[in-house]
């Protein structure tokens, strides 16, 4: 088996790093998080429009997840019509940080599925 570098395992191993991913999957943990954020990296979105872009999740998770993610800054609300409380949502900024954490994960995600099935 293949081992990091000494060099890349001691950086990994501090106590600061350690916090820091943990920290990170805090905010991404769940298998909704991301998938609502790809979702939105095309454009904001009203609520029913995500829902249909995410298979297999509910009204009320989406709306909990929705939430969680404008706690951690990385989507906003705007409300588009006061008298008919119609919203849409939109990443932020800070989410498009994530870009190339998504696309790595969407490497790994590919290379693991194969190790796992041999396809």
């Amino acid at each position: 088996m293949e081992q990091l570098s000494e060099e890349i395992a001691d950086d990994l191993c501090t106590p600061a790093n350690s916090r820091a991913i943990r920290d990170a999957l805090d905010v991404l943990s769940g298998g909704w998080k991301l998938p609502i954020l790809v979702s939105l990296s095309h454009g904001p979105k009203r609520f029913k429009e995500i829902a249909r872009d995410v298979e297999g999740i509910s009204d009320k998770m989406l709306s909990k997840e929705l939430k969680s993610l404008e706690l951690n800054l990385l989507v906003v609300k705007n409300t588009i019509d006061e008298f008919s409380s119609i919203a849409e949502y939109a990443a932020t900024e800070h989410a498009y940080t994530l870009h190339e954490v998504m696309v790595s994960l969407s490497a790994w995600g590919k290379l693991h599925r194969k190790k796992i099935t041999g396809k």
